[in-house]
């Protein structure tokens, strides 16, 4: 099972690092992937991070789950690309799994993937989750989406996912291990 979390120029690193160290740990396969045309993508807070792959080096049939980090101008970036919203399209038609945090559910809603859902996003964005009853719990799992509240949330939002794909007790451990009470 692998994973895919995009990164694009200005992502929040808090909540791309911090899901994909808590995917790794919990024994999830994760392949960062740069939207950009370089391996190399610099966050919100000017900290470069490199890319496994390129969005065009990746085969995307055999993914469990697309994860969509925030940030600004990030989640602004991540919904002007087309290949990226094309690919979201797809996992929701074919009832795959789809997690996106802080500002990103944006992209989400911009697709109307979210209509009659439960889901969070950053403060100030609410009017961006098109059709979705908005809640400011720090993580909302509804179907096959999670959202995630903002970067003081992104561990939790890393747990969730794990606990989705890998069970309740390996977030558990998950979490035992790094000392996060749930």
């Amino acid at each position: 099972m692998n994973v895919f979390i995009f990164l694009a120029e200005g992502f929040e690193e808090i909540e791309a690092i911090s899901t994909i160290d808590i995917l790794r740990r919990g024994n999830v396969d994760v392949t960062s992937v740069s939207i950009t045309d370089t391996d190399v993508v610099t966050g919100a807070h000017r900290i470069p991070v490199k890319a496994d792959k390129l969005f065009s080096e990746v085969d995307y049939s055999e993914g469990a789950m697309l994860v969509l980090p925030g940030g600004m101008p990030g989640a602004g970036n991540l919904n002007g690309h087309i290949g990226l919203r094309t690919l979201l399209k797809q996992y929701a038609a074919e009832g795959k799994k789809i997690a996106a945090i802080c500002a990103a559910p944006l992209v989400l809603g911009s697709l109307g993937l979210l209509q009659g859902k439960r889901a969070t996003v950053y403060p100030g964005f609410e009017v961006t989750l098109q059709g979705a009853k908005v809640e400011t719990l720090p993580v909302v799992k509804d179907g096959n989406f999670i959202t995630g509240r903002g970067p003081g949330f992104a561990a939790d939002f890393g747990l969730a996912i794990v606990e989705e794909l890998q069970g309740k007790r390996k977030a558990e451990e998950v979490a035992a291990g790094m000392l996060i009470e749930r």
